[in-house]
C-alpha cells in the first residue's frame, strides 16, 4: 500500500513492499496475481489460526482440537468475508495491499492454569507463526533468485510467490500485534494490565472492528505501520536476496 504523505522519504512512499517488487507485481495480469497470491494468503491466514489452537492445547485447552480446528485444511477456517471477499476486493483494487482473516479458533481460557498469562502466549502464537512463514517464503524467493534467469519458467514464479508470502505474513503479524481488541496484541496487553484495567480495556472489543475501519479509512493505520512494515520487510528481502533488502 503506497502512502500518500506529501512526498517524504522513500520509506514513507511505501507501506509493505519494495518499489521494485511492486513494479514486478503490477506487471502481472489479474489472473496471474490471483495465482501468485492465493496460496500465500490461504496459508498465512490458516496457519495463524492453527497456531493459536495448537499452543492453547499445549497449555491445557483442547477446545479447538475437539471442534476439528487443528487442521491445515483451509475449508475449516474460511470466513466468507475475511478470507475471500476482502482479499479479493483488495487484489482487484490493485493497491498492492492484501489483508484478511479466518474464523477465529475457539479458545477457552478457563482451561489454563494461569489464564491471563497463558492467553497472552496463545495470542502471540499467531504473529510468531506468520513471521516463521515469512522466513520460509523468503527462502523460496531466494531459491527463485538463484534459478533466475537460467530457469526463468521456474525461478520467476518462485520469486513472485515468495514476495507475496513475505508481504502477507508481515502484514498479518504486525497488524495483529496492534493493541486493539480483539487483535492478538490486545490479549497480550490484557495479560500485563492489572485486573480492573484489563477488564475495562476489554470492554472496547465490541468497538474494535469499527476502530480498525476508521483507522484504515483515515490512513492512520498506514501511518502507524509504515516504518515497522518497511524495516521488517527489508530484513526478509535481504534473506530472499531481493532488491531493496
Amino acid at each position: 500500500m503506497v502512502l500518500r504523505s506529501s512526498g517524504k522519504a522513500r520509506v514513507l512512499r511505501q507501506c509493505w513492499i519494495d518499489e521494485d517488487a511492486n513494479i514486478m507485481m503490477n506487471e502481472l495480469t489479474l489472473l496471474q496475481r490471483i495465482v501468485v497470491w492465493i496460496l500465500p494468503v490461504i496459508f498465512a491466514i490458516t496457519v495463524h489460526e492453527v497456531a493459536h489452537g495448537w499452543v492453547a492445547k499445549k497449555y491445557g485447552d483442547n477446545t479447538a482440537s475437539m471442534l476439528g480446528r487443528l487442521t491445515l485444511n483451509p475449508v475449516k477456517h474460511i470466513d466468507l468475508f475475511g478470507t475471500l471477499i476482502i482479499p479479493g476486493l483488495l487484489l482487484l483494487s490493485g493497491t498492492g495491499f492484501i489483508f484478511g482473516w479466518a474464523k477465529p479458533v475457539p479458545v477457552d481460557a478457563r482451561n489454563f492454569k494461569n489464564p491471563r498469562r497463558d492467553m497472552a502466549i496463545v495470542a502471540l502464537a499467531g504473529p510468531v507463526a506468520n513471521l516463521l512463514m515469512a522466513i520460509a517464503w523468503a527462502l523460496i524467493a531466494r531459491l527463485g533468485v538463484m534459478m533466475y534467469p537460467q530457469a526463468e519458467a521456474v525461478g520467476l514464479p518462485l520469486i513472485y510467490t515468495g514476495i507475496a508470502g513475505i508481504s502477507i505474513n508481515i502484514v498479518l503479524a504486525l497488524v495483529n500485534l496492534l493493541p486493539i481488541p480483539p487483535l492478538d496484541g490486545s490479549r497480550v496487553l490484557t495479560g500485563i494490565l492489572p485486573g480492573y484495567w484489563a477488564w475495562q480495556y476489554n470492554r472496547l472489543e465490541r468497538f474494535g472492528f469499527v476502530i480498525l475501519l476508521v483507522l484504515l479509512y483515515t490512513n492512520v493505520l498506514g501511518s502507524i505501520l509504515a516504518y515497522p512494515l518497511y524495516f521488517v520487510q527489508q530484513v526478509f528481502f535481504s534473506v530472499a536476496g531481493l532488491p531493496g533488502g
